[in-house]
């Protein structure tokens, strides 16, 4: 009866042992494993089994993390402050290298981030800042990156999500975009009428060159009118009208002058 307990003690004892020694890992995690204060090599996914009282396993999760860098206040180069804040997207390559080069990686990357974001953005005009923001994203996640890479950091994407700046410089930013869109506007307006004029003067050469061409357009002239109505056309033939301009142009005769 003694020898009963006794084995049943001992499995008990081994079923806890083994219960305590032994981790399961998900697929996107790594286990990063001391024994006794050393590296070994990264452990799952799956069922990892560690020597009690002797392994240390510190999970890594290789999913990309998405890192809100807090709102940073930055002056553009050509002295205008402006209120930043942006989003960067990172994942661990090198669990081991993420545990033992840098303590706490995501602390540490996002102190990266909000320092290259003023040092950066700090370097640029605000028409930049506003308008060129792809080759801004692209300069950000290289330098954040560069720094990164040693412990283990991946920096895949990083985007400025939002500018702020001062109320008096967005009036003043309104005031030139309007008078940009009327500038614009007039210079649109004076190509019309520059068109318009040259299309006029070819029409005029063409009507001179042919009578009739000018009696349909006196008559299409007429049917428009006529198609008013508050209007009252009285149509009038233009060879009743062709003498009278005829006999009010000067003849050659009556410029030259009278002998002696």
């Amino acid at each position: 009866m003694t020898a009963l307990v006794v084995v049943l003690v001992v499995l008990l004892a081994a079923a806890a042992l083994t219960l305590l020694s032994s981790r399961v890992l998900r697929e996107y995690q790594r286990g990063v494993v001391f024994r006794l204060g050393r590296l070994r090599p990264l452990a799952g996914p799956g069922l990892v089994f560690l020597l009690p009282m002797v392994d240390r396993l510190i999970r890594v999760d290789l999913r990309t993390v998405t890192l809100t860098i807090p709102p940073q206040e930055v002056i553009t180069r050509d002295n205008v402050p402006a209120r930043v804040n942006a989003v960067a997207y990172f994942r661990v390559v090198d669990p081991a290298r993420a545990i033992t080069e840098v303590e706490a990686y995501p602390v540490a990357t996002s102190q990266i981030a909000q320092t290259t974001l003023r040092s950066v953005l700090g370097r640029a005009d605000l028409d930049t800042l506003l308008s060129e923001r792809d080759e801004l994203n692209d300069s950000l996640r290289r330098i954040i990156d560069e720094q990164t890479e040693p412990w283990g950091i991946k920096v895949t994407t990083v985007e400025i999500k939002d500018v702020e700046i001062p109320e008096a410089m967005q009036r003043a930013m309104a005031r030139g975009a309007e008078a940009e869109r009327e500038r614009r506007a007039k210079i649109i307006s004076a190509e019309g009428e520059f068109q318009a004029s040259q299309k006029l003067l070819e029409a005029s050469q063409v009507l001179s060159r042919n009578p009739a061409a000018m009696q349909l357009r006196y008559q299409q002239t007429l049917v428009e009118l006529g198609g008013e109505k508050s209007t009252i056309v009285f149509p009038l033939p233009l060879d009743l009208i062709a003498p009278f301009l005829t006999s009010t142009r000067p003849h050659p005769q009556d410029s030259s002058e009278t002998p002696n």
